[in-house]
C-alpha cells in the first residue's frame, strides 16, 4: 500500500472524531467495522449454543446446562448477528442507535459475570480466549462507538415520519425502569431467581440471563425517549427474531422445563403472546409510515 493510499484509508477510518460532526445521521466507517468484527463472532457463538446446546464441554467456553440455557444464550446472539448486519448496511444512525446503550449494558453483566465465575471456564479451550477477548474489549468499545456517532443524529430535528404512540412510550419506560432496576439487583442476588426459575439455573448462568434481560430493560428505556418509529424498527425486528428462537427452541428442550413450576406457562404463553403483540404492531406501523425494510 502507498502512503498516499495509507493516508486515505487512516482518514476513512478516523472519520467521526472532528470535534463538531455534522447531524447527517450517518454510520461512521468505525462504527460499521466494529460491526463488520463483532457479526461474525457472534454467528459463530449462535452455531454452537443454538445449534449444538447438548455439546458446550467439547464446543465452548465451559459446560452449560440443561440446554434451554445455551438455546436462549444462542438466541440471543444470533438476533445479535442480525443487529449488528444491519448496523453494517443501514443508511441512516439513528435507526440502530437505541440498541447500542442496551448492548453496552450487556457486555458490563457479562464482564462482571466472567470476573466472579471465572473458575467456572475451560481455559485451555480456544472459545476460552475469544470469549474473554470479546468481553474485555467490549464493554469500553460498544458504549464508545454509540457515544462518537450519537454526534450525527440529528434528533426530532430530523425527518419523522411517525411517532410511536404515547402509552407505547410510557410501557416502555415502565417495564424498562422494573426490568433494567430488577436484573441488577438479582444479578447482586441470584438466590431468588434461581429458586423461581422455570428450569435450573446456577448462579453463573442466572447472571448470564440477566444480562440478557438488562438489554432489552435498556433498550426499552431508550425507545421511550426516542419517539421516531423510525428508531424503533430495528429493534422490534430484533425482538421478533428472539422470541422466535426462543419458542422453537422450547419446542426442542422442553423436557429441560419444570412443568409444576408457576412461572413455566406464564413464561412460554407470554412470549407468544409478545410475538403476537410485536406483529401486529409492526404492521401498524409500517402502514402507518408506508416503509418496508
Amino acid at each position: 500500500m502507498s502512503k498516499r493510499e495509507h493516508r486515505v484509508s487512516l482518514h476513512w477510518l478516523l472519520d467521526g472524531f472532528r470535534s463538531e460532526p455534522e447531524r447527517t445521521d450517518r454510520v461512521l466507517p468505525i462504527t460499521r467495522l466494529v460491526g463488520a468484527i463483532i457479526a461474525p463472532i457472534l454467528l459463530a457463538a449462535f452455531g454452537i449454543l443454538y445449534g449444538f446446546p447438548g455439546r458446550t464441554e467439547q464446543l465452548f467456553a465451559w459446560t452449560i446446562s440443561p440446554e434451554l440455557t445455551p438455546i436462549f444464550m444462542g438466541a440471543g446472539y444470533g438476533t445479535g448477528v442480525y443487529f449488528f448486519y444491519r448496523v453494517v448496511t443501514v443508511d441512516e444512525w439513528h435507526r440502530v442507535s437505541p440498541v447500542f446503550p442496551g448492548i453496552a449494558v450487556f457486555t458490563w453483566f457479562m464482564a462482571a459475570a466472567t470476573f466472579l465465575h471465572w473458575g467456572n471456564f475451560n481455559h485451555d479451550h480456544a472459545t476460552f480466549y475469544a470469549w474473554t477477548f470479546l468481553y474485555v474489549v467490549s464493554p469500553v468499545l460498544v458504549p464508545g462507538i454509540w457515544l462518537l456517532n450519537r454526534r450525527t443524529d440529528p434528533g426530532a430535528s430530523g425527518e419523522m415520519r411517525s411517532e410511536i404512540p404515547g402509552s407505547l412510550r410510557l410501557g416502555a419506560a415502565v417495564s424498562g425502569i422494573l426490568i433494567t432496576l430488577s436484573s441488577v439487583v438479582l444479578f447482586v442476588q441470584p438466590a431468588p431467581m434461581m429458586d423461581h426459575w422455570p428450569w435450573t439455573v446456577s448462579p453463573f448462568t442466572t447472571r448470564i440471563i440477566l444480562g440478557w434481560a438488562a438489554l432489552f430493560g435498556v433498550v426499552n428505556l431508550a425507545v421511550a425517549i426516542d419517539r421516531r418509529w423510525s428508531a424503533t424498527r430495528i429493534f422490534v425486528h430484533t425482538q421478533l427474531i428472539f422470541v422466535a428462537l426462543m419458542l422453537v427452541g422450547f419446542g426442542r428442550a422442553w423436557g429441560n422445563f419444570d412443568t409444576t413450576n408457576p412461572f413455566t406457562w406464564p413464561l412460554v404463553v407470554g412470549l407468544a403472546g409478545y410475538l403476537i403483540f410485536l406483529a401486529v404492531l409492526y404492521l401498524v406501523m409500517e402502514r402507518r409510515t408506508g416503509e418496508v425494510g
